[in-house]
């Protein structure tokens, strides 16, 4: 029988024997957001289309051609949303989250919808971590915020990232570059792509992001944003790197780098690798110091960044980081016979009380069977209940890797004890 429909393309599931993996990454990355002082926020998975547009710039493909956007029965339109920010900001904003103290931070996990062409380390559905801070416009938390980033890196072993940082400068300072680039790039009309037209008069450095190989030998000689700074940017700029220098965080200034959304003033930067082909950045962010006045709000300068958890899995099997699994079923008790499965019910229920992952069959298996499918799932240790392990009250515990076995007693002091041996077991494999 045919089945009636398949995944949808550009989404991927993430089955059993692959979620320890993306448990494992997600765990440090909240340990590392909490050592910093972000704390989760969660929003919805669409919001109304004008918090994009508005929010992530019109001028984006992001809003112009990716957004998956419909209108509801009750006749409005919304989007699932493209990226995390512009929701974080907009609960920022909804509940005065302000009121309870400067600055806000907060963290999230976000799946994501863009309509593209799928390819490797790019899909239409798509997972981000995140970390958003709203309040301050000192280059201490630009800085910390790389660093929070960087800390995540270095627990996951990651290796081969290059940080690459720019300044984009306010608005004032901007305007100014945005002539100048307006200036270069008209003088080469005639060999723009036509999405590059379209920017040049609306957000000239938009240009310097775009992937035709003829716009990007043309974007080479292009002036830098760099040399337009105001004295402010210039000297927030400076103190970012300093903090930096402290730290120990190696970076390159790379003055080509726009970031892909409208929002962005003064830093922005990527994290980025040659090890994964051409979808090669992990992580993104920077400073949005007018995103909430954009959305209604006061003026509260706010900074942050994403890195996407399909890309950093795909590192991490690029390095050949090897990502534990700690969900390794600690006993398997195999069973013959009705009163030994109740037994088994009753010693499984104390074991995972203790914390401890156990299994028996639930299927109807015979006893080689259970034995095999202990094997199969990895379980470290098995046991095998029928009438004469009752009638002892007693049954030998097998170490399925070394072939151990170890006697005890099938009463309420059992679970314990196998906790003991199990702890005793793995001391000695990392003594």
């Amino acid at each position: 029988m045919a089945l009636i429909t398949k995944k949808i393309k550009g989404t991927e599931d993430v089955l059993p024997k692959e979620s320890y993996r993306w448990q494992f990454i997600e765990n440090i990355m909240r340990e590392e957001a909490r050592c910093y002082g972000f704390k989760e926020i969660r929003t919805p998975v669409f919001e109304h289309t004008e918090l994009f547009a508005r929010g992530v710039g019109q001028t984006t493909d992001v809003v112009q051609k990716e957004m998956y956007t419909f209108d509801t029965k009750g006749g409005e339109s919304v989007t699932l949303r493209p990226e995390g920010t512009a929701g974080a900001a907009r609960a920022v904003l909804e509940h005065a989250l302000d009121n309870e103290g400067l600055p806000i931070k907060a963290s999230y996990f976000v799946s994501c919808y863009r309509y593209e062409k799928p390819q490797a380390g790019r899909l239409r559905e798509f997972h981000q971590f995140g970390i958003e801070e709203y309040g301050t416009q000192s280059p201490v938390a630009d800085a910390e915020l790389i660093c929070v980033a960087q800390s995540i890196f270095d627990r996951l072993g990651i290796g081969q990232l290059r940080l690459e940082l720019n300044s984009i400068g306010c608005p004032e300072c901007r305007a100014k570059y945005n002539e100048a680039l307006r200036e270069y790039f008209g003088q080469f009309k005639d060999r723009l792509c036509q999405t590059c037209l379209s920017r040049l008069e609306r957000n000239p450095m938009r240009l310097l992001d775009c992937k035709s190989p003829e716009d990007k030998e043309i974007a080479k000689d292009a002036p830098k944003i760099t040399d337009y700074l105001c004295e402010e940017c210039e000297q927030h700029f400076t103190e970012v790197k300093s903090y930096l220098d402290a730290a120990g965080v190696e970076y390159t200034v790379n003055p080509t780098i726009v970031r892909g959304l409208d929002y962005y003033t003064k830093t922005v930067f990527e994290f980025v690798t040659d090890c994964i082909g051409a979808q090669g950045t992990v992580c993104g962010g920077g400073r949005y110091d007018g995103l909430i006045e954009e959305l209604g709000g006061k003026h509260m300068p706010s900074l942050g960044f994403a890195m996407g958890l399909e890309r950093l899995l795909m590192v991490m099997d690029s390095q050949g980081i090897v990502i534990p699994d700690n969900n390794q079923t600690s006993l398997y008790i195999a069973t013959m016979g009705d009163a030994a499965k109740v037994k088994a019910f009753e010693l499984l229920r104390s074991v995972r009380e203790c914390g401890l992952a156990a299994e028996t069959d639930v299927v109807g298996r015979g006893l080689r069977a259970q034995m095999k499918y202990a094997d199969k799932i990895g379980a470290k240790y098995s046991l095998v209940l029928g009438d004469n392990e009752l009638e002892q009250n007693c049954a030998s515990v097998k170490n399925m890797e070394t072939g151990e076995q170890t006697s005890l007693a099938l009463d309420k002091s059992f679970a314990e004890k196998f906790s003991v041996l199990c702890l005793t077991d793995n001391n000695s494999f990392l003594n």
